[in-house]
């Protein structure tokens, strides 16, 4: 399970020890987003079928060089690379009355342990695309939409995501893919 999960990109090489813990449920989570099957982050029969059938994600959006495209109606982030997904990450993003903003962005500010003046809570691992929105690790990762318009990312990708967005890379956040 968690070496085809790796194969696809829904799960970094690192998470790969054979034990189907947390890391392995969100990596299962994120698959289904992208199957559209239901999200509960546990490989059933439907799951290990449509796994073992599957491909590797494919970009949304056309672009070149390193970019994140956050695909708002799977609740997820494809970090991609030229034309290929290099992981496909589960995510959650704004909840009702808190959209994600839909467009076209660029990183424009980084902060490893980042203070949200508003909702008075730290934001680790924070990269900012828009206004106040960035992404961020959150302890709290839903299957759906319910941040106040960032977009949580689980602990164990969280790091990995803001080592691989220096200012300026792109984000495109699409409503519909």
């Amino acid at each position: 399970l968690q070496d085809r999960l790796a194969d696809l990109g829904f799960l970094p090489r690192s998470g790969v020890d054979g034990q189907a813990g947390e890391q392995t449920r969100f990596a299962v989570l994120a698959f289904q987003k992208w199957a559209r099957l239901d999200r509960d982050g546990v490989a059933g029969p439907r799951t290990r079928g449509a796994l073992a059938r599957a491909k590797r994600p494919t970009p949304r959006t056309k672009g070149s060089g390193r970019r994140v495209e956050v695909l708002l109606d799977r609740q997820l982030a494809l970090y991609v690379s030229g034309r290929r997904v290099v992981r496909t990450l589960h995510v959650s993003t704004g909840a009702a009355g808190f959209a994600t903003p839909t467009g076209r962005y660029s990183v424009f500010r980084k902060e490893r342990n980042s203070w949200s003046v508003p909702y008075r809570v730290w934001l680790p691992w924070a990269s900012y695309f828009v206004g106040g929105v960035a992404f961020h690790e959150s302890p709290d990762v839903p299957a759906g939409p319910a941040s106040h318009g960032c977009v949580r990312v689980p602990r164990y990708d969280a790091q990995w995501l803001y080592d691989r967005l220096p200012n300026g890379t792109v984000v495109t956040v699409v409503a519909s893919s």
